[in-house]
């Protein structure tokens, strides 16, 4: 199972780079049950195993240290005695075959032979999984994120050991939170917990959010150029669901970002990171076969590009920001920088030519609005001949005609958008 082979993955990265050579069982009675169970809080539960299975009486926080010891030896007895359910062995089928509906997935009638190890790896790879908003997890297939994620166990339990009302058993959550900071600009090698608040107080209640799936792949895009990277996407709980293998676009992911932080700077870059993602949200854009640039569209911006909607601009910050994600992607999937400059300078002769005159101003800035209201090639070279023969720089719109005729249809409705956020900051620089 998966949870088995990502614990086997990072074991061997563990081992090469500790220089140690433990076993599955090793690792897990060594490293992992001391600092995930051996507690009054644990890190990670586990439903039905037999480190929550309580008897009357009993709770977590009042667990002496033997009747903890106990129940290790309940789940090595399991696992000796070869009874591997999804209690056991995480990620695996339940026990009933009438529960599979509800808590398994891809089940085979054929028969594979699930060791000792493969049980220990399920444990430990199960706690490598990265927490999502929308209560989806994620398990990268590289060695360097496992142990990074690795890296956020200790951390975690000695945030839970030293403060009292932080609750335990969020370690999907914390491994994404703790992963968005790890591949953050703001992240000290030499202090790193320097800026790292995961936490929510409410009530005078501790917890931890969930972070979006943008924040850390965009992280991990930024630490990782240029390359493709498998994922297994999925949420265990009282009922599984399994979204399966998708691969990860880095290049295309950090592209939109790149070009947001070039043109508009890295500050407000950082602030503009919520608004990657949102138009599909995580789960639909894995039905697309594949994370990239598709998935990063901004919510609200497909009215601009189907509908021909003009922009409003104003002078605050959010909506700022907003346009300029919006311009950002649009020039990713243009895939051309210089068409930046050639919309900012027909967007300006368009200003210009909406503007000029008095009694034809308005005849002029009608002829315009069509222009700028047209989403396909057709109906903008038709709106184009109102225009071309009566602007003081013909040849400018002789170009940009000749632009739009040669550009992929596709393309058209992405540009012709560009173009009217350029007009649209013109008109606002305007008012000013």
């Amino acid at each position: 199972m998966v949870t088995s082979i990502i614990g086997k993955i990072f074991l061997e990265a563990y081992n090469a780079r500790y220089t140690t050579s433990y076993s599955a069982e090793q690792f897990f009675l060594e490293i992992f049950y001391p600092l995930f169970f051996d507690s009054s809080k644990y890190l990670y539960w586990v439903q039905n195993s037999p480190f929550v299975q309580m008897k009357k009486g009993q709770k977590v926080e009042t667990l002496t240290s033997n009747e903890r010891k106990e129940k290790l030896n309940n789940f090595i007895e399991k696992i000796n005695s070869g009874n591997v359910d999804a209690s056991i062995a995480i990620g695996y089928p339940a026990s009933e075959e009438k529960e599979y509906a509800t808590t398994s997935g891809q089940i085979s009638n054929l028969f594979f032979p699930t060791s000792k190890e493969d049980v220990y790896y399920s444990w430990f790879g199960s706690a490598l999984g990265v927490g999502v908003q929308g209560g989806i997890s994620i398990f990268f297939y590289n060695v360097n994120i496992l142990l990074d994620v690795y890296e956020g166990w200790k951390l975690y339990r000695k945030a839970i050991d030293s403060i009292e009302k932080l609750p335990g058993n969020k370690i999907m959550t914390w491994n994404g939170q703790w992963l968005a900071h790890r591949y953050s600009r703001f992240f000290n090698e030499v202090d790193n917990m320097s800026g790292f608040n995961p936490y929510t107080i409410k009530n005078d209640e501790f917890s931890i959010d969930t972070v979006s799936w943008t924040r850390i792949l965009i992280g991990i895009a930024q630490k990782c150029p240029n390359k493709q990277m498998m994922g297994y996407i999925y949420s265990y709980g009282q009922t599984n669901t399994t979204i399966g293998f998708i691969p990860f676009d880095l290049s295309q992911i950090a592209s939109p970002v790149k070009l947001y932080q070039r043109f508009f700077g890295m500050e407000s870059g950082h602030k503009a990171e919520k608004l990657w993602g949102t138009a599909l949200g995580f789960v639909k854009a894995c039905q697309q076969g594949v994370i990239g640039l598709r998935a990063m569209e901004p919510k609200g911006l497909r009215d601009y590009i189907e509908k021909g909607k003009m922009p409003k601009l104003s002078n605050k910050e959010e909506q700022i920001i907003s346009f300029n994600v919006y311009q950002s992607w649009i020039m990713a999937m243009l895939n051309n920088q210089d068409l930046w400059d050639k919309a900012q300078e027909f967007a300006s002769e368009l200003y210009k030519y909406s503007s000029s005159g008095n009694r034809a101003k308005t005849v002029n800035a009608n002829k315009v609005k069509t222009v700028l209201e047209v989403n396909n090639k057709m109906n903008f070279m038709k709106s184009m001949v109102d225009i071309i023969g009566d602007v003081e720089n013909m040849e400018k719109m002789k170009e940009m005609a000749s632009i739009v005729n040669t550009m992929p249809s596709d393309n058209v409705p992405y540009f012709l958008t560009l173009i009217r956020f350029h007009y649209a900051t013109f008109t606002n620089t305007k008012k000013k």
